[in-house]
């Protein structure tokens, strides 16, 4: 690709220096991977975080959260100060990195992982191509990890091809360069190389892991794979079942899910990241580098619709495998189907934009999530409804978690947002157990479970109606966040999304309409705004904000759904990438980074308001054509 043509996909140019400029955005970085793991690439050239070998392995490189300790690989312009660009090859998450000095000196970066649709293939590699476009370049080259999230600074060896890091224990890494270059060691850990690049030079640069030597760059065949990697993400993106007006988000958002997919069991995690702040300088800051049931089967569902079933048919292996028939459905599991460690703060690091302390682990593994068991089975439905075909021993484990919803409807939980404040009877959580009942009764239905099924339904009105009792403001007007607490809470935008009652039901518009004046700044929602026994600020929740654009949808109010989807929309990354939360004020993206909630309710929110634009303009009823699991037609 010529540099004219790049440039012109280029968008929010960063203006970076070495010293006197503040520290970089959270989203100031492309997320690139291969399946197994990803790394991030920021803007000023450094990947700052990667974990190997997997999503949920210790991290090599963490400068992101902590600059001195965190450790990195930086390519970038010797020059004290430059501009930087950043894009995606088209329908790719191949990313392209261009940096220009004050003197016209340009470099370009190219960072992908190889890819490849086969779970068996990855490689435990990062390439990094660099060229120069014109004229010449001096580079400054930083390889400078640090093992186990910064708790060990690695000795670094020198090779004939290049570096290899070994530490006390975890995988050794190795860096192999295609030309011959003198590392100098730095201060305090790490090595550094000069080197000037001329126009029509290409500098390879190979980081793997596992491997005990050096090996040349052609041995990893870099041409090959750019290609082979180039290939398969174009003919994935091909699939795309949607040619909507926000094609362009939507796939972005697709690309994203599916480096969320850890291929070799189909777990689906949160994020790739741990402790991103959900506001600077707060304590909010989670690991969300794991699979929550819920998480992963919203996010099938969303892809699913989107044409990829192969995602949701491997979630399903996963849930088949992962799940037990003695303990049930658990709320989240390792990339592996395993447990989630303890949580645990790392006090040596300082955090990103301050923010400590710095998590890893997950202390809300052992939370009660009702509403989980809805998200499944749901998911689940709408995959069979898709075409899919669920395995015997699928439906068994479903059949399990169908059970404990009949059974445990009635408990209090700590619900979708994880308080740690204790449980409650939470109207979210009890509508998700509708909505397991619901889609349960026509899964059982389907696999001759009839006497499950007349259970089912008949339970799921005993479940409506208790909500409908005991889930009101006292004067009946709307519903509330849980039983006997009349605050809101942006999950009851749900209710409409999911059919719990007939569109039209003046309940329905009122708790929408409630919940944004509660909680709604401009286009934005917050989850809620009460104690939840953590404290510190936080953003707006982005994929609250796409559930109002749903509702409104519903409600045929296009429009404001619109708005409300724009504002989202453009509040991405200049990459088109959406973390957790937002600053409502700003629109700086916070919290862990890329979030598959956010992106999942992208792709619901554009595919709901399509089809009310298209209902709309066709003079058909909003109402029956929009409930039930997600566009019902006739």
């Amino acid at each position: 690709m010529d540099l004219v043509s790049l440039s012109a996909r280029l968008s929010r140019p960063f203006v970076l220096g070495r010293s006197g400029v503040p520290e970089l955005p959270l989203d100031a970085r492309g997320l690139i991977g291969d399946g197994v793991t990803a790394a991030l690439v920021a803007v000023d050239g450094a990947i700052d975080w990667l974990c190997v070998p997997r999503f949920d392995g210790p991290s090599v490189f963490a400068k992101v959260l902590d600059a001195e300790r965190g450790g990195s690989m930086a390519i970038r312009p010797s020059s004290s100060a430059f501009e930087s660009l950043q894009a995606y090859d088209p329908d790719t998450n191949v990313l392209e990195t261009l940096m220009t000095t004050p003197r016209g000196e340009r470099v370009r970066l190219i960072d992908f992982m190889p890819f490849s649709d086969d779970p068996r293939a990855a490689l435990g590699e990062l390439h990094r191509r660099v060229d120069c476009p014109s004229g010449e370049i001096e580079l400054e080259i930083v390889f400078d990890p640090r093992f186990d999230y910064g708790r060990e600074i690695p000795v670094i060896h020198a090779a004939e091809h290049g570096l290899l890091a070994r530490g006390s224990g975890g995988v050794p890494l190795t860096l192999s360069v295609s030309r011959r270059l003198e590392f100098m060691a730095l201060p305090g850990g790490g090595m550094r190389a000069t080197t000037t690049l001329r126009e029509g030079e290409i500098l390879w640069i190979v980081l793997a892991w596992g491997r005990d030597e050096v090996e040349p760059t052609a041995a990893h065949r870099p041409f090959e794979q750019l290609r082979l990697t180039r290939r398969t993400w174009r003919e994935w993106a091909s699939r795309l079942a949607y040619d909507g007006p926000w094609r362009h988000h939507v796939l972005r958002a697709a690309l994203v899910m599916k480096l969320l997919v850890y291929a070799p069991t189909g777990a689906v995690i949160a994020a790739p990241t741990a402790s991103f702040p959900e506001w600077p300088g707060g304590k909010r800051n989670w690991d969300y580098r794991y699979t929550w049931a819920r998480d992963a089967a919203m996010t099938v569902r969303a892809t699913n619709l989107l044409g990829y079933h192969a995602e949701a048919r491997a979630f399903f292996h996963f849930v088949r495998d992962a799940v037990s028939l003695e303990r049930g459905l658990e709320l989240m599991y390792g990339v592996d189907g395993g447990p989630v460690p303890a949580e645990l703060e790392l006090g040596h690091l300082s955090g990103a934009l301050g923010a400590r302390p710095v998590r890893i682990g997950n202390g809300a593994k052992d939370q009660t999530q009702l509403d989980t068991y809805g998200a499944v089975v749901d998911a689940a439905h709408l995959y069979a409804k898709f075409g899919g075909t669920l395995t015997l021993d699928a439906f068994r484990k479903i059949e399990g978690i169908l059970g404990a919803s009949l059974a445990r409807w009635s408990e209090p939980d700590h619900g979708i947002w994880e308080p740690r404040d204790g449980v409650r009877h939470n109207v979210h959580s009890k509508v998700m157990n509708w909505v397991a009942m619901d889609r349960g009764e026509k899964l059982a239905l389907a696999f001759g479970e009839h006497v499950l099924a007349q259970r089912l339904a008949h339970e799921a009105e005993r479940v409506r109606a208790d909500v409908c009792t005991y889930g009101m403001d006292p004067t009946g007007t709307h519903f509330v966040r849980a039983y006997g607490e009349p605050v809101a809470d942006a999950a009851l935008l749900l209710l409409p999304i999911h059919g719990f009652l007939p569109d039209d039901d003046p309940r329905l518009a009122r708790t929408v309409d409630w919940v944004r004046r509660e909680l709604g700044t401009g286009p934005f929602v917050h989850r809620y705004a009460v104690d939840d026994g953590v404290g510190g600020a936080e953003g707006a929740f982005t994929l609250c904000g796409f559930w109002l654009a749903e509702a409104l949808a519903i409600q045929g109010r296009v429009e404001e759904a619109m708005h409300v989807f724009a504002a989202h929309a453009e509040a991405s990354n200049h990459l088109g990438w959406l973390s957790e939360q937002s600053d409502p004020a700003t629109r700086a993206q916070l919290g862990n980074f890329a979030q598959a909630f956010s992106h999942l309710g992208l792709v619901n929110a554009a595919w709901r308001i399509d089809l009310a634009m298209r209902l709309r303009d066709e003079g058909a009823p909003f109402g029956p054509r929009l409930v039930g699991p997600m566009f019902r037609r006739s």
